[in-house]
């Protein structure tokens, strides 16, 4: 168990001076808070696109080819894969290019995005369109309340519901909030990245499968993996409250790397707040986490909170549990606090598939 610490994650200061190169990107851009996500976006795509079109090319040397497939993954998986992909969830958020320049906007989901696995327009209609407006509750198809929360067989469940029922959940519940558009995004990045890999597939399915199809299988595993650690510990009194069915990660090196993805209480309470702004309003709104009995883990990040439900490690959760408002005298007390967040709870409008499943 520890105590709040002086806050190490991080928060916007002006530069004192830009380079011409600097002004001309702010010049195109909503924000000047997210020029990094402009010069994060060249380097993918001066390194990935050049190593998966050399995938591409006929009668590639054997041993370069898997040398590029290697680069290809290493830059993908360990490099680039949660900036990118939390620059894609910034940039849903909040528009990145000025409405003049409107059309760039659709660069990442659709020209960086099939590299990681993801779907073009995919992340927007579940994120954006279901996942915020339902707030894990049972219409969110990616709803963690019906599952046992630390046990992996639970998990399992989960991720098996989404990936077979996935996309057909999300598209039927845009029909039935009348969120045609929505579901017409969803349903177009899906068949697009389908046919395009099947297509790509007749052509070389070695690199297809690298560039493409991996990093997809990969992608939603890791999805799944980080929404579950984020939404695992929920009071069953009040599951629709951000603050009780949330957790927040501080001083983590993962903040500092994937833009302070750590504070997902606050981004559920304001999801258009900029990241840049969540540490200081995390100290502002201390009371409220307090008040709330709020979860807030020290040092560590969601793939450390999902390793230690599945293996029931409530030992090393308490360690890093930030004892906030002084509550806790132990971290027994702690280790009974947090069990009691990850029971399996009742969901009567959950989606009929997933209850079976679960």
């Amino acid at each position: 168990m520890k105590h709040l610490s002086q806050l190490t994650d991080p928060v916007y200061i002006k530069p004192e001076h830009y380079s011409a190169l600097d002004r001309l990107f702010l010049s195109w851009i909503r924000d000047e808070r997210d020029l990094p996500f402009v010069y994060l976006t060249m380097k993918i795509t001066f390194t990935l696109w050049p190593l998966a079109i050399l995938l591409y090319v006929p009668g590639l040397n054997n041993w370069l080819w898997w040398g590029a497939a290697i680069a290809y993954h290493f830059l993908n998986n360990i490099t680039f894969k949660g900036p990118f992909g939390l620059m894609l969830h910034c940039t849903s958020h909040r528009a990145f290019f000025e409405k003049k320049y409107q059309f760039w906007n659709n660069y990442l989901p659709w020209f960086i995005g099939p590299l990681f696995g993801q779907t073009p327009e995919s992340y927007y209609a579940h994120h954006i369109g279901m996942h915020h407006p339902e707030n894990n509750m049972p219409d969110d198809d990616s709803c963690t309340m019906i599952y046992q929360r630390d046990s992996f067989r639970g998990f399992l469940l989960y991720l098996f519901q989404f990936v077979t029922f996935g996309v057909y959940d999300t598209a039927r519940y845009h029909i039935r909030k009348k969120r045609n558009k929505l579901m017409v995004k969803l349903v177009r990045g899906e068949v697009f990245f389908i046919l395009a890999c099947v297509a790509l597939s007749f052509i070389n399915f070695p690199a297809t499968f690298v560039v493409f199809i991996l990093p997809f299988i990969i992608s939603r595993i890791i999805m799944m993996v980080g929404n579950w650690a984020q939404h695992a510990f929920i009071d069953a009194d009040e599951p629709d409250n951000s603050y009780k069915n949330s957790i927040t990660c501080i001083n983590t090196k993962y903040n500092h790397k994937c833009w302070n993805d750590g504070y997902h209480i606050s981004h559920h309470v304001k999801p258009s707040m900029h990241w840049t702004e969540h540490p200081v309003y995390f100290t502002q709104t201390l009371d409220e986490y307090i008040s709330n009995d709020a979860i807030v883990f020290d040092s560590i990040h969601f793939l450390h909170v999902w390793a230690y439900l599945m293996g029931k490690r409530y030992d090393l959760l308490a360690k890093h549990f930030v004892n906030i408002g002084g509550r806790f005298q132990t971290d027994a007390e702690v280790i009974s606090f947090l069990k009691q967040r990850t029971r399996k709870m009742s969901a009567i409008s959950a989606p009929a598939a997933a209850v079976a499943a679960a």
